[in-house]
């Protein structure tokens, strides 16, 4: 992947708090649900409910959202490609991490079933 340094530092410091309503806006306009939106969340990072709001509601950057994360161990059976680089071949952490939330996302706005995007978990 080329070398996308400038566009990895502005993922950091990027809220979760500005970009979670675009995942419900996303998600709702398909007919799936917050809840179903926040189980994915859940699978990805370990976040419930009470700790997705406060990260919201202290607005954490993406990378102290990260941070606080307890990563799926099957986080590396998302493939595919989002926002023209495919995933798993992001070389940066940090933005990895966040494409691995889009692409999920994405998945639940298209329609996927949850027991596929959760990977069988």
């Amino acid at each position: 992947m080329k070398d996308t340094s400038h566009h990895d530092e502005r993922i950091a410091k990027m809220t979760f708090a500005t970009v979670y309503p675009h995942y419900v806006t996303k998600v709702e306009r398909k007919g799936r649900t917050k809840e179903e939106l926040h189980q994915v969340i859940d699978w990805l990072t370990g976040f419930n409910e009470e700790k997705l709001q406060e990260l919201i509601e202290n607005q954490a950057t993406f990378e102290h959202f990260f941070q606080e994360a307890n990563l799926n161990p099957n986080v590396d059976k998302v493939k595919g490609v989002i926002c023209g680089y495919r995933v798993e071949e992001i070389t940066n952490p940090l933005t990895q991490q966040v494409r691995w939330m889009d692409k999920l996302v994405d998945e639940l706005a298209k329609g996927k079933k949850i027991e596929k995007i959760l990977r069988g978990s």
